[in-house]
């Protein structure tokens, strides 16, 4: 009787009375988490943003740029083939193993260098870049050796940041969709925080994708659409150590250190191990023999035409 009365009084029975406390006690403790885990992602998304931007791309080192008298003896030289021999000369003794396409020497004639294995020349950044990606127009700077932990862990981020906001939004989406919310200016926050979360998220996991599976290969954008090429020719597998080694490849050896936009890639952006180094022996060593087996020599002389000389020319 008791009981009856004190419920109809507006009190609840002791089981409803302890319900209502647990709610109470979980609604707080489910929110901090939500808010822990919130900024937590948006730390490392902002971090890694900041690394992929502010990283700025590394040039190749001094003994890859031609000296001040080489350089003018190789611009004063008008014959392509004496021109080739002053490439072979100055890169005797570095550590290249990649061609052009047509099998001669990878010269940038604008930063006047010989360029590095998987180094190429951004048109945008107007300079050579160790093994470059590409140029990132989303952080305004070119993708190489030197940020592209970054980038990749800033893709990965994002990816997890769209998720979250996508399923805490999900539920009030379903309340919006029943009626149960009647405020009008939620709803429109709700509906765009959804759709804008999808669409990032979707976009972003075929980006990802497309990364995750070059990195498990062990290449780059550039060499996904043309492969680097050897002594023995076109080889899209030639630096793919398998899939462990790949990975330390570019987030290194020390697994505490994958997830942090901490430089931990292996080497210095100048050389490269490959699948089978004795296949793709060092091209700049070679002899006049080896140079009348690929059929260079075969060619007229006082042609005038600057393609016989084998100068990459990329953008």
């Amino acid at each position: 009787m008791l009981w009856d009365s004190a419920y109809r009084g507006g009190s609840r029975p002791p089981g409803d009375q302890w319900k209502a406390a647990a709610m109470t006690v979980s609604n707080p403790v489910e929110k901090v988490a939500y808010l822990v885990v919130f900024h937590i992602l948006f730390v490392l998304f902002v971090w890694t943003y900041w690394k992929s931007v502010f990283t700025l791309p590394i040039q190749p080192g001094k003994k890859f740029h031609m000296s001040y008298a080489d350089q003018e003896r190789y611009e004063n030289e008008e014959r392509p083939e004496v021109q080739r021999q002053i490439l072979a000369e100055i890169a005797r003794k570095l550590p290249v193993y990649t061609r052009t396409g047509n099998g001669g020497i990878r010269f940038c004639d604008r930063c006047q260098l010989i360029k590095p294995d998987r180094c190429h020349h951004c048109s945008v950044c107007a300079m050579c870049v160790l093994k470059m990606d590409h140029h990132c127009p989303w952080v305004n700077n070119c993708i190489g050796f030197s940020n592209y932990k970054f980038f990749l862990l800033f893709l990965a981020y994002s990816l997890l940041y769209c998720l979250y906001i996508a399923a805490t939004v999900f539920k009030y989406f379903i309340k919006y969709w029943t009626g149960e919310l009647t405020n009008g200016r939620s709803k429109f926050h709700i509906l765009f925080l959804l759709f804008v979360a999808i669409m990032f998220f979707v976009s972003l996991m075929f980006l990802f994708g497309y990364h995750c599976w070059l990195v498990s290969r062990n290449r780059s954008t550039l060499e996904a659409f043309s492969a680097p090429v050897f002594q023995n020719g076109p080889d899209k597998n030639g630096f793919n150590l398998g899939f462990v080694k790949n990975l330390q490849q570019v987030f290194g050896e020390e697994k505490k250190l994958w997830l942090l936009p901490i430089a931990s890639s292996q080497g210095d952006g100048h050389f490269f191990p490959m699948r089978a180094l004795s296949e793709a022996r060092n091209p700049l060593l070679i002899n006049e023999e080896q140079w009348e087996e690929d059929g260079i020599d075969e060619e007229p002389q006082g042609s005038g035409e600057a393609s016989s000389l084998a100068i990459e020319r990329e953008t």
